[in-house]
């Protein structure tokens, strides 16, 4: 069976999403043929050329009376954007370095409304940090563009998500489906041209999308009804985190005009139990249609009409599945690693991880070993079942991938990584006299002593990020992180001494959490940063979803689901009102929106070293007692 496995736009720009890497390496060793194409990096490296900004323009200026003030003024610098968009994309590619000069004395390239927020640049950067300076400023002016983009030509356009506010938060199928009923934009006749030819180059019998995130549904779906109206004898799948989370009570088969199939949890199986399938049918044999169903979270519309209960019957886990991931090497064959950016999105060196460098992502344990977390989807599998390989293994899996890719930087994308696994595969490399990079999730556990962390500064490891969460040891014990706000201390400042960057995660609005907790959470946060422990954080809302603990038994956090009917579509997050109150009041006596603007500004400003003397109350002036402002909460974790 031949597969081309696609990565839909929009995901990040500076290295592959590893989904369709795992699922090639395991495909083909499992005697099957798997092509592999991320149209999220390949659409930005044609958007951004000469001839569309130019159409960019020219639609632009038809419509500049309907522009915000600032992208009506890129306008006037068009042949300068034109002229230059090309060698910016060169040397965020790594192609042209000696541009770096130019960019950073800013005499280069035009400054656009993003330029307003530069930080202080010789605070960020000093004298001899060029090009990084020139990579940050790189970044805004190819921001400035997709804003431009954003507005005049393609409401749907982002740098890193794709229609991302019409799969978000999505009841129904209604609005996903009246995007892809209107005609193509300029920006989906680009998506649709670069699957075309990868349609015409590999030939497949099956596309599957790994649709990761919300801001990549669109795009796989606009890609399966191509599909379904050019090359009807296609099978198309759709699998990934999105569906995964969201489609468990899936019950509108509308969905089913644009994919063939679906598959939820790990992917690996049910894409080979499909292949074996359809080449049943081929040899006309009697394919056993329940047992492609019960066995591997797989539904298929053709086999019998799809009911509720095809896609919420919760199955056991395949007992075949268990450890797959570690069976196969990823293969990062046929992706175009010379077409990712390196970017700068922030000034602030940990930060920027997440942006600049080619890093091999890769899993080192399967789920969560600790999966307790109130807010977390401990129920579903890829947290729930949790499955460690040996650290040789770990090791030799790094040694290949750095091979194939001759990157020895790797970004760990595990829930957590598991202490006693650090340890031993820091002791591996070591052992091995490898020179590789690494850096990852972790828990702040009391496991990381100044010894451990030393080890593994020793190997490589060169930044942390991990969840603080609301840094309140009453909140943290309801939540069942598992951990203290003391012990997280401990934890940072034994990584700090040895070398290794830290990021936080902190969370607002979880339920029973007061005003004064919030702010005693960000008295918390400032001395960290005033400390220098933690280099970075970032501030999520607490959402509640179906799949975790506090979603399961809000009772216990003085709450109450307000349905428990399932929406026809997407169903993750939850609308929920205080226990003992109207459903109908606000969900905290203060604005919780302000608040977070309020927690995000601090925050910001802390990891530019600004403001690390002023009260923490100082950063809320406006008046934030009007109650819950918003309707729909949107800060996932």
């Amino acid at each position: 069976m031949k597969f081309l496995l696609v990565t839909p736009p929009l995901t990040q720009l500076n290295t592959p999403y590893p989904a369709t890497t795992v699922l090639k390496g395991f495909l083909d060793a499992n005697g099957h043929q798997a092509d592999q194409a991320d149209l999220g990096i390949e659409l930005v490296n044609v958007v951004y050329r000469r001839s569309f900004i130019e159409q960019v323009f020219d639609i632009a200026t038809q419509h500049i009376m309907d522009l915000p003030t600032g992208l009506a003024e890129m306008i006037a610098h068009r042949g300068q954007y034109a002229d230059t968009v090309e060698m910016v994309i060169r040397f965020l590619h790594h192609n042209d370095d000696t541009l770096a000069p130019r960019i950073a004395n800013r005499s280069l390239l035009p400054e656009g409304p993003r330029f307003n927020q530069l930080a202080d640049m010789e605070w960020a950067f000093g004298t001899s940090g060029i090009e990084d300076k020139a990579r940050y400023l790189a970044t805004l002016y190819i921001e400035d563009l997709a804003d431009l983009i954003r507005e005049a030509v393609d409401p749907h356009f982002d740098l890193i998500r794709y229609a991302e506010q019409i799969a978000s938060y999505a009841p129904t199928f209604d609005e996903m489906e009246s995007a892809l009923l209107s005609d193509p934009s300029p920006i989906d006749k680009i998506l649709l041209q670069l699957l075309e030819q990868h349609i015409v180059l590999s030939q497949p019998q099956v596309v599957a999308f790994s649709v990761p995130f919300p801001g990549c549904l669109y795009g796989a779906l606009r890609c399966g009804q191509y599909l379904r109206s050019h090359y009807p004898d296609i099978k198309i799948n759709i699998g990934g985190g999105f569906p995964n989370t969201e489609w468990r009570q899936l019950s509108d088969v509308r969905i089913f005009s644009y994919t063939d199939t679906f598959t939820l949890d790990d992917g690996e199986l049910p894409l080979l139990r499909w292949a074996q399938y359809l080449e049943q049918q081929g040899r006309e044999e009697s394919p056993n249609p329940e047992t492609i169903l019960l066995r591997t979270y797989f539904a298929h519309p053709y086999l019998r009409l799809p009911q509720p209960s095809d896609f919420n019957q919760k199955q056991h886990p395949d007992e075949e599945a268990s450890g797959i991931c570690f069976d196969t090497t990823p293969s990062f064959d046929g992706l175009p690693m010379h077409l990712y950016l390196s970017l700068a999105e922030m000034t602030n060196p940990m930060h920027r991880l997440w942006s600049q460098g080619r890093w091999n992502k890769m899993m080192m344990a399967h789920g969560c070993y600790w999966h307790r977390c109130a807010f977390c989807d401990t129920s579903l599998d890829y947290i729930g079942r949790y499955k460690a390989p040996h650290a040789s293994l770990v090791v030799d899996r790094m040694e290949q991938i750095s091979q194939q890719t001759g990157i020895s930087g790797f970004h760990f994308v595990d829930e957590a990584l598991p202490p006693q696994l650090l340890r031993e595969v820091s002791e591996e490399i070591l052992r091995r006299h490898l020179v590789f990079s690494f850096w990852g999730n972790i828990r702040f556990e009391k496991a990381y002593t100044p010894e451990l962390c030393y080890l593994m500064a020793d190997a490589g490891c060169i930044a942390v990020s991990g969840g603080l969460e609301v840094a309140s040891d009453r909140l943290l014990k309801l939540m069942d992180k598992g951990v203290t706000v003391e012990q997280t201390i401990e934890a940072c400042r034994h990584f700090r001494q040895a070398g290794i960057m830290v990021h936080t995660y902190l969370m607002y609005g979880f339920p029973t959490e007061t005003l004064d907790e919030t702010y005693n959470a960000l008295e918390v946060v400032r001395s960290m940063f005033s400390e220098g422990i933690v280099q970075s954080a970032f501030w999520h809302r607490y959402a509640m979803t179906d799949h975790s603990p506090s979603g399961m038994h809000p009772e216990r956090f003085g709450v109450c689901r307000s349905s428990i009917t399932p929406h026809p579509f997407c169903n993750n997050e939850i609308d929920y009102y205080r226990q003992g109150h109207d459903p109908q009041e606000p969900l905290f006596s203060y604005d919780i929106d302000a608040v977070g603007e309020g927690l995000r500004m601090a925050t910001y400003n802390y990891m530019n070293d600004v403001g690390l003397d002023m009260p923490v109350r100082s950063w809320f002036p406006f008046d934030h007692h009007k109650g819950d402002r918003s309707k729909k909460k949107k800060h996932h974790r």
